[in-house]
């Protein structure tokens, strides 16, 4: 069994970076969540691009590993999806207002209803049109983000138990802190929740996403809302990432130079080199996503995280030296080997620079740095030929 590629994306004979996604260890890592979520159903979240990595490529290979519903945010998002997905269930988290419900019901989405008002608005655009169009249902359990409250939830299904303002088909709440297993908010949230679920006793209920998946199993439910772990991320914080990488970034180097020991780099001079230093001046910048707070030097996160990016040549782990500008980075490549500069690429992200070690450099998570990448990069899509 052979892979096969997909090429899209900026022209790859021009392009100053490139982006490969492998569909198959997605698809595993999905697979492999819809395991750990026992007798749930496994959904997946694919809102914003399917995190930057392209939902026309993302939801075809979801489709045909089984999942059968997915969750985006707004509803151009939940449109893109129906087109390739027409008999999938699609959630749009955002919920509805007056301009998108029409659209909504047109497209047979789902909305997860949010407050009081959105369905009393859903309700209404239903009735006009002799429907009765499923909704989901959010019930705030500690996050104050969105959603009814608890007590507003069991108020609403008494009513609508008595008037059928609209027909639930799934209740749900969001974990805040869910990567951390011990946070005593998990136990408080799955109990507040547990209050809803046993009212709402015909409708299914979903609370875990992919952090979730990997507390106990009372938190599964009946759906289960993996993310960042379908995509490679870490579930949970401080322990090992159980899940396949599915993204490797790399950069092409346009020039290596040579400075002398005492000399700076790149723009304020706030990096001065230590010795005799071989530079790669590599073609990726902040102008494509990748972030200015990652730089080596120069910039106020540095103070609080020692240590910059790092990039892979060669089976070398390189440092990022000085401040990183709008199309150029540089890296200090004395050490690596004789001739490991000739393949004339560096890894910034994948196998050897994990997502997550990539984003906290930068001060920040694998969900920023994935959904920022731009439109700069020659983007390789991989996955398994059965034939």
């Amino acid at each position: 069994m052979g892979m096969k590629l997909h090429q899209t994306g900026a022209d790859p004979r021009l392009a100053g970076g490139r982006l490969t996604v492998d569909l198959s260890a997605l698809v595993a890592n999905w697979r492999d969540l819809s395991g750990r979520s026992g007798t749930a159903k496994c959904s997946a979240v694919v809102k914003a691009d399917a995190y930057g990595l392209g939902t026309v490529h993302v939801v075809p290979a979801l489709l045909e590993a089984g999942c059968e519903a997915f969750f985006v945010a707004l509803p151009e998002e939940g449109i893109a999806v129906r087109r390739i997905a027409p008999k999938a269930d699609i959630y749009i988290l955002n919920g509805v207002h007056e301009m998108s419900a029409a659209t909504m019901i047109e497209a047979g989405l789902i909305p997860v209803l949010n407050s009081l008002e959105q369905i009393e608005l859903w309700s209404r655009h239903c009735l006009e049109r002799g429907l009765r169009s499923p909704c989901a249902i959010m019930v705030d359990t500690g996050m104050n983000r969105l959603g009814l409250t608890v007590e507003e939830a069991l108020a609403f299904r008494a009513r609508n138990r008595a008037e059928h303002l609209v027909s639930p088909v799934l209740v749900m709440s969001h974990l805040a802190c869910a990567e951390e297993p011990g946070h005593p908010l998990n136990r408080l949230q799955r109990e507040s929740f547990q209050r809803v679920v046993d009212v709402f006793e015909d409708t299914e209920s979903s609370l875990a996403n992919s952090a979730g998946i990997f507390l106990d199993a009372g938190y599964a439910h009946d759906l289960t809302r993996p993310g960042i772990s379908i995509f490679g991320g870490r579930p949970t914080a401080g322990a090992p990432n159980p899940m396949r990488p599915v993204v490797t970034l790399e950069t092409r180097i346009v020039q290596v130079r040579h400075a002398r020991k005492g000399e700076t780099v790149s723009y304020g001079a706030t990096q001065t080199l230590e010795r005799d230093t071989a530079i790669a001046v590599v073609s990726v910048g902040y102008g494509d996503g990748y972030p200015r707070a990652g730089s080596g030097a120069g910039v106020a996160l540095r103070e609080a995280v020692p240590h910059g990016q790092h990039g892979c040549i060669g089976g070398c782990r390189v440092p990022l030296l000085g401040r990183i500008t709008m199309d150029l980075m540089l890296f200090d490549v004395t050490d690596v080997p004789d001739g490991g500069l000739d393949d004339g690429w560096i890894e910034l992200i994948g196998p050897n620079i994990p997502l997550d070690e990539a984003a906290a450099a930068a001060g920040t998570i694998g969900y920023e740095l994935l959904t920022n990448l731009g439109a700069r990069y020659e983007r390789r899509y991989l996955q398994a030929d059965e034939s």
